[in-house]
């Protein structure tokens, strides 16, 4: 293993999936992106990891529905909303169109439609209040967890789909991904799902109820993909991020609360 190979791959990731500036040295080869799908997870932990300083900062001067919100808006502006995009134009093409060319049309389309409309605001509505209603340190710790782990669930359907599309963004990133480099991202994504209750100890309860949470979406989800245009898309990718990301958050507050 090169050392500076891994880094400026990590960086690439960073720099493709967010906003913050990358050195310069790191440079940019179309092969480059589908080595860093390994280091995926680990952007969503720096992205978490920022969700939840705001979070806890904003705990000091405003109340807990206020500090998600600014916690929301501070991933969003990090990552250009990126996967968000991915959930509205999914949302859109699966319940606007019939057949698999009309899909992938409606998903290139830059404009929103209702769906798609309709399907973020529920999104965030739901983060928003199911963050919202947990105590402070546990909503911090699940940020962290839920970003990780819904971005190594996501990035999957690289091992086990197809990409559907003869060209496109994510095209490079796109390559079957590794045995090696998908436990890579498992082991840098999901071990966060312990962290929520580390104060009294892992939980292994709640992290092996949410992984097979997401092992049955992942699973139906990815089927569900086959069936309607053989593969996946970039689109796809963070579509699936999203709802992953959403059920942890779901899961963590039906947790607390039963």
């Amino acid at each position: 293993m090169n050392p500076l190979a891994e880094l400026r791959y990590f960086f690439t990731a960073l720099g493709y999936f967010t906003r913050v500036p990358v050195p310069r040295w790191v440079g940019y080869e179309p092969h480059y992106l589908n080595a860093a799908a390994r280091y995926f997870p680990l952007v969503g932990v720096l992205v978490g990891g920022l969700s939840a300083l705001v979070y806890l900062a904003s705990l000091r001067v405003f109340p807990a529905g206020v500090a998600v919100l600014l916690s929301m808006a501070a991933s969003l502006v990090v990552t250009g909303a990126f996967h968000e995009d991915g959930l509205a134009d999914c949302v859109d093409a699966f319940g606007g169109a019939y057949t698999r060319d009309d899909v992938l049309r409606i998903m290139r389309d830059s404009r929103i439609g209702a769906f798609g409309a309709i399907a973020l605001v529920i999104a965030l509505a739901l983060k928003w209040q199911a963050l919202a209603a947990m105590p402070p340190m546990r909503a911090a710790s699940l940020m962290i967890a839920a970003h990780a782990a819904s971005r190594a669930s996501a990035i999957g359907y690289l091992a086990t789909l197809d990409y559907v599309r003869a060209e496109g963004k994510a095209r490079p990133v796109a390559q079957r991904l590794s045995g090696s480099a998908s436990i890579c991202a498992a082991v840098s994504g999901l071990p966060w799902l312990l962290w929520p209750s580390w104060r009294d100890g892992p939980d292994w309860r709640f992290a092996c109820v949410t992984l097979a949470v997401l092992a049955a979406l992942h699973f139906a989800m990815g089927r569900y993909f086959v069936r309607r245009i053989g593969g996946y898309t970039g689109d796809c990718l963070g579509f699936a991020q999203q709802i992953f990301e959403l059920s942890i958050y779901l899961v963590g507050l039906a947790w607390i609360s039963s």
